[in-house]
């Protein structure tokens, strides 16, 4: 059980792993696989499940309409039966996956901020680098050293 949410462990396909990322793209996948292993970590990688969905609220049933015709008869027609109820067709879900490494003290954070991860060009892996806000990581200035604005 993790100490809080930034440190999350899960058993995947049987093996206790440090949560890297949850609900991931394809693409991200192959980002983040290429990446962890290149830093010598073990990547298991397993489809989300998917999210549940809530149950629709039921319809409201119309209130039967009467004929002024046979109002102004004195004649009442039976009510049409209700038709019956169409489901709107479900969407399917995006096909997403949940990545961890075997090294259970691996935390994404840290990682990234404590300069422990590496690209494959020698470069410390920036916090740009690892959301693919940027597309080689440069890290001639420290996020500290930023100006803001």
């Amino acid at each position: 059980m993790a100490i809080n949410q930034n440190h999350l462990f899960e058993e995947l396909e049987g093996i206790k792993c440090a949560i890297v990322e949850k609900n991931a793209s394809p693409a991200r996948v192959a980002f983040l696989k290429k990446l962890l292993e290149h830093n010598h970590l073990t990547v298991v990688i397993i489809p989300s499940p998917p999210p549940k969905a809530a149950p629709a609220a039921p319809m409201p049933k119309p209130l039967p309409e009467a004929d002024p015709a046979a109002v102004s008869n004195g004649e009442e027609k039976p009510a049409l039966p209700d038709p019956p109820p169409v489901d709107p067709p479900t969407p399917a879900a995006p096909e997403t996956f949940t990545i961890g490494v075997t090294d259970v003290t691996f935390n994404p954070t840290n990682a990234i901020f404590g300069r422990l991860l590496h690209t494959e060009d020698g470069h410390v892996v920036t916090l740009e680098y690892w959301q693919e806000k940027a597309s080689v990581a440069l890290d001639d200035i420290p996020y500290f050293g930023k100006a803001s604005g």
